[in-house]
């Protein structure tokens, strides 16, 4: 019962605590769903059509493009700017894939597994797989037996890590073609369904007939706009509001920005040439006559020495006199171009070898590897290479194709040196082996190029490139204008110690590169994310230091009044100065209207552009007659026509109608991509990204 007492008289602070704890346990909770909503906000690099792209949904594509594209060409390494251009090409396809089915959705459009399947390995392949290099046979044309074979080997059990990892990247090929020709017939359902309700009628058939049915000859005089001088026109501040205000809508614009820039060159300085040319100068006697020619370039070289030979395509132009007519011990250099110190040396000369062979395996596993000999026996019986390989070689991918491995140049990156030291230096159908961790390897030489004229050199060259210390003198230069300026004084301090100040203007927010500026995305991530007048750090853009300053940052809208003054004032100018002219060359018509006469009053005359108001003024204007004065744009013009033609045809509705049709077929497709794109709601917000 005391207790009891003693619980009831402390009430108030129990209530006051347990709603504490509840508040707490509802704000902590609220909390935690609030930082799974906010971070989940800042992972989304882009909505569209009210779809949220979640970063790493981007990213997965951009790697997926990527590995697509070294397939397609064969590199296993791209620059930065082709992985801006992938990024860009993976946002492009992104939306077009978004907005079209979230308009096909509406419509009920839709591609079934059926559908699609006789697109990508049925009776109606696909463009975008008949295409693919990767299905392609011998003859270089698509091969069913060839896409049949690669679409088995994604199913295949991988015998080692590596055989892993290429059946990975064929799925992530495959997936990637599927998608697109799944996005590509849908496209073209939908296209198909838009241009049966965009068609011409019969009254465009004979307006389109009409329009070139009538010729003239014309003789013109032409008074151009340059002969009045600009400044005997008034333009006044209000004329420009007003034509502003009425054609307002000619000046959407995307979010933009615009900032001057200093770039700084990282390039050599003096210093940097006096130690390349002590380095080459003492190196130069040790490469004539070192036995160790191979330790000596590798250690020092920035051309590595790895005895492969040079023919005459693969050579440095500028050694190939030497190296062709040169015997082994002689030597080329010191020469000094385009900052390139570099010397010479015949290893070898005389050589004849071919430039690629043609391989094909058996691939034996480490358990199977004793089964090697048997076969080689086996083969040099007459037994059919091609076969022996569907049979035991390991490697689904080739075997399924008589081992085949296709053709091998010397130096191939991703190739065995091994591999190719053994190739190019045996006979045709000759039979060898290469062993490794993996297993055995039996190979056969099935084919080479004929033999052409070679020669082994080992390169000895250094490249002036700014050291350490020179690159810290120019960061520093860089730095110090930096921290000099403010909003006031940007081109003053550059005048002042001569540096060059770059305007960039209308950047866009999706644009990755300002003028020659390498890795200047990051200069304008900065500037959309500034305000005016603001001055940055140093940018490190590889080549260049760059300090910027911002002049504007524009959200999506309209362009401002002061931003198009400009070009508004020289449209008023223009109109009031045809104006002028048509009222004096009325009054000059009135006293002679003799086309002749009014060249002779002119005595200045301007060549006919692209006047379309002109032309067809003129196909409508009596015969014989000079024309009141017409305004162009170039100038003002008194036409007479003669030698009027009708062409006598008569108008065959149904074939002009087709052959409108034809003509919108071309350009439609994008017209109704482009007009999608611009009612689609789009949120893009790869600047926090990338």
């Amino acid at each position: 019962m005391a207790t009891l007492e003693k619980i009831r008289s402390k009430g108030v602070l129990l209530v006051l605590v347990v709603g504490l704890a509840l508040l707490a346990f509802i704000v902590g909770d609220f909390l935690k769903e609030g930082s799974n909503y906010f971070n989940k906000s800042r992972e989304t690099v882009a909505k569209i059509e009210g779809e949220d792209i979640n970063i790493k949904d981007y990213t997965a594509a951009i790697d997926q493009m990527t590995e697509v594209y070294k397939i397609e060409t064969g590199k296993s390494e791209l620059n930065e700017e082709m992985l801006t251009q992938l990024r860009q090409s993976v946002w492009e396809s992104m939306v077009n894939e978004k907005i079209l089915n979230a308009e096909a959705k509406k419509l009920g459009l839709a591609v079934s597994k059926d559908e699609l399947s006789d697109r990508l390995i049925g009776n109606n392949i696909h463009p975008l797989i008949l295409q693919r290099r990767s299905f392609a046979g011998e003859n270089g044309q698509f091969s069913r037996p060839q896409l049949v074979q690669f679409l088995n080997s994604l199913d295949e059990t991988p015998t080692s890590q590596e055989m892993k990892e290429q059946i990975a990247k064929a799925k992530t090929y495959w997936l990637f073609w599927e998608k697109q020709v799944k996005n590509e017939i849908l496209r073209e359902k939908y296209n198909a369904l838009i241009a049966k309700s965009v068609t011409s009628n019969s009254i465009d058939a004979k307006m389109s007939f009409n329009d070139r049915k009538t010729s003239v000859d014309v003789s013109y005089v032409v008074q151009p706009y340059f002969t009045v001088p600009d400044a005997d026109i008034k333009v006044s501040s209000s004329e420009i509001s007003d034509r502003y205000n009425k054609q307002k809508a000619q000046y959407k614009e995307d979010a933009n920005c615009a900032f001057n820039y200093v770039a700084f060159d990282i390039k050599p300085m003096k210093d940097d040439y006096t130690e390349a040319q002590n380095w080459m100068n003492k190196l130069s006697a040790e490469f004539k006559t070192t036995d160790d020619v191979s330790g000596l370039v590798n250690s020092n070289s920035d051309v590595m020495y790895d005895g492969h030979n040079y023919s005459e395509k693969t050579v440095p132009s500028m050694l190939k006199d030497f190296a062709f007519n040169g015997k082994a011990g002689d030597i080329y250099g010191p020469s000094f171009m385009n900052d390139t110190y570099m010397m010479a040396r015949v290893m070898q000369s005389g050589i004849m070898q071919c430039d690629s062979v043609k391989l094909r395996h058996i691939f034996l596993v480490t358990k199977d590897a004793s089964k090697a000999d048997s076969l080689i026996a086996l083969i040099h019986k007459g037994a059919d290479f091609g076969e022996l390989a569907k049979k035991y070689s390991a490697v689904k991918q080739t075997a399924a194709n008589g081992g085949e491995i296709g053709w091998l140049q010397e130096g191939m990156q991703g190739v065995d040196k091994e591999i190719t030291a053994n190739a190019f230096n045996k006979e045709k159908n000759e039979v060898f082996t290469i062993k490794n961790a993996q297993g055995v390897q039996i190979m056969q030489v099935e084919d080479k190029t004929p033999p052409r004229r070679k020669v082994k050199l080992a390169i000895l060259e250094r490249k002036v490139v700014p050291s350490s210390k020179t690159y810290s003198k120019i960061y520093n230069d860089a730095k110090q204008f930096a921290v000099e300026l403010n909003s006031d004084n940007f081109e003053k301090k550059a005048k002042e110690k001569g540096y060059i100040v770059h305007p960039a203007t209308d950047i866009l927010q999706t644009i990755d590169k300002v003028a020659d500026i390498p890795l200047s995305r990051q200069i304008i991530r900065w500037v959309f994310k500034s305000s005016k007048n603001d001055v940055s750090d140093v940018f490190d853009c590889t080549t260049k230091f760059v300090v910027a300053m911002t002049t504007e940052v524009n959200k999506k809208g309209y362009k401002s009044v002061e931003k198009v003054t400009d070009q508004l004032k020289a449209e008023i100018t223009k109109d009031k100065k045809a104006d002028l002219m048509i009222k004096n060359l009325t009054a000059q018509l009135a006293k002679n209207p003799s086309l002749e006469s009014l060249a002779s009053f002119l005595n200045q005359f301007g060549a006919a552009g692209f006047e379309p108001t002109i032309i067809g003024k003129s196909t409508v204007a009596a015969i014989g007659k000079v024309s009141t004065p017409l305004k162009g744009n170039a100038g003002v013009y008194v036409v007479r026509t003669s030698n009027k033609t009708v062409n006598p045809q008569t108008l065959d509705v149904k074939m002009e109608k087709m052959q409108l049709n034809s003509r919108m077929s071309y350009s439609l497709p994008y017209m109704i991509i482009q007009d999608m794109k611009d009612k689609a709601d789009i949120v893009d917000n790869r600047l926090n990204f990338f």
